[in-house]
């Protein structure tokens, strides 16, 4: 067999996909693995200098750390890049292909593999996400199940929350003994919820304190400890990107285009990428802009001017891709927040 230039790999619960290639671009190796020793076959018929890649899934992030302590270029790819490359029918052969193909492509955008430290703070916001999640839905079947009753429930959470001891102890209200006990089973689980998201708030600011660079970029306006810790988990050090315009692109902060015959057309924003990281930026964007005016700084005149001749959804989003700009130079170059350099 000649020697490899590049494998692509196919991930899977139990069974694994190989396609490998020489230096003339020839398929010389194809091979169906099973997980506990498919690792041991690719060390065993791959030299350190061949180049490893794999789509972007589920366990990428754990095999791509695992090749690379033993000395492998890894290379993971977004699966919308890998499906053009597909040929004829999906299965596994076909999709390993692909994968080895897409890799050779000098232009391709690869996903940088993330460490256990973020995989651990990602996992904080998934997990608080979740349940902020299922909160939000307990408090909407409350609201429905009382209504039955000619109950209106408040609209905000905090006010539900002391309305429902009101309701359960109102013997005037209309409820029956039955449904009291379904209400207050409701009302315990909303605790529940709220005491669980408060122990991982609790967890995100512990490691906000602790990270340095979290810690850094609090400095930014509209970054708090979910939006510092959510950044570093998301993106690293930012060496992936080339400047903070691939970076806002990323986060789907940057205009999408429908351009064609030398006219261009530029939408709302793209919304591609991780849409939990962008949410989080332009919630933040919202409180700099309903704060903006009690300051004086450039950056809250320039988001006051925009905002007064814009919507104000499109002032978030603006002041949002700047924000992801500035946390790109921040991480890239280890540097403190500079507020003088800011520019319209």
């Amino acid at each position: 067999m000649n020697k490899l230039s590049r494998v692509g790999i196919d991930l899977a619960k139990n069974v694994f996909q190989l396609h490998g290639v020489d230096r003339h671009e020839e398929a010389v190796w194809r091979r169906r693995l099973k997980r506990d020793n498919w690792l041991k076959v690719l060390l065993e018929k791959v030299e350190p200098d061949c180049v490893v890649g794999m789509e972007a899934c589920t366990g990428a992030h754990h095999w791509a750390r695992q090749l690379h302590a033993k000395g492998f270029a890894v290379k993971l790819i977004a699966p919308q890049f890998i499906k053009p490359y597909v040929k004829s029918n999906k299965n596994d052969a076909n999709d390993a292909e692909a994968i080895c193909e897409a890799m050779s492509r000098p232009g391709m955008r690869f996903v940088a593999v993330k460490s256990v430290a973020q995989q651990d703070i990602q996992a904080a916001h998934r997990i608080r996400s979740e349940l902020i999640g299922h909160r939000t839905a307990k408090a909407n079947q409350i609201r429905g199940l009382v209504a039955e009753y000619g109950l209106v429930a408040p609209r905000q959470l905090a006010h539900l929350r002391a309305a429902l001891p009101v309701w359960l102890e109102d013997a005037e209200n209309g409820l029956t003994g039955r449904f009291r006990g379904l209400l207050n089973g409701l009302w315990n689980d909303l605790k529940a919820l709220d005491h669980r998201v408060a122990e991982l708030d609790h967890e995100i600011n512990m490691i906000a304190q602790s990270d340095p660079v979290a810690k850094r970029l609090q400095q930014l306006r509209g970054v708090g400890p979910m939006v510092a810790t959510a950044l570093v988990a998301a993106v690293g050090n930012a060496e992936q990107f080339a400047n903070g315009r691939q970076m806002a692109a990323s986060l789907g902060l940057t205009p999408k285009q429908h351009s064609s015959g030398g006219k261009d057309r530029l939408l709302g924003i793209s919304k591609r990428g991780d849409a939990y990281l962008r949410t989080m930026l332009i919630h933040g964007a919202r409180a700099v802009i309903r704060t903006a005016k009690e300051k004086d700084d450039r950056l809250s005149q320039w988001v006051i001017s925009l905002a007064a001749r814009r919507h104000p959804n499109v002032a978030a989003a603006a002041l949002a891709n700047k924000t992801a700009r500035i946390a790109w130079a921040m991480l890239r170059h280890g540097t403190d927040y500079q507020p003088d350099r800011i520019t319209a």
